[in-house]
């Protein structure tokens, strides 16, 4: 599915090709912490998918209670989160975040991650699967 988006002022533009059957909720304490929310929602996208066809975001990394790191991408304007990935000189593939896409109402999450971190005041949100583990 070809999806496009940008951050919250627009200076930042990007352009991918996803797998709409791979969306992703996740709870980890992480996630709640830099999204300011309860969750976020990703999907993933092969770095040979993903164009920006304006701007370039600024990049941030973060380590991980287990010292995994992750870089995560945003706007350094207006600070919308745009994406993880790893800390290779060439990542395969970065997790791009659905809020900030035009199709994002079309980005059904299937499945949970780090189900143990969610918190107790959440619904039930149907995802066929739940896992206790990171990919964010």
């Amino acid at each position: 599915m070809k999806v496009d988006g940008s951050c919250h002022c627009g200076k930042i533009r990007f352009e991918a090709d996803v797998d709409p059957a791979a969306v992703t909720i996740c709870h980890c304490t992480d996630c709640q912490q830099l999204t300011g929310t309860a969750f976020r929602v990703s999907v993933p996208a092969a770095a040979s998918a993903l164009r920006f066809v304006g701007g370039t975001p600024k990049t941030y990394v973060k380590t991980a209670d287990s010292g995994r790191q992750r870089i995560q991408g945003f706007c350094a304007d207006c600070g919308t989160p745009l994406y993880s990935t790893g800390t290779d000189t060439h990542p395969a593939r970065y997790m791009l975040r659905t809020g900030c896409m035009t199709q994002r109402d079309s980005l059904v999450p299937r499945e949970e991650l780090w189900r143990q971190s969610a918190l107790s005041w959440l619904p039930d949100l149907h995802c066929d699967r739940s896992l206790d583990q990171e990919d964010d």
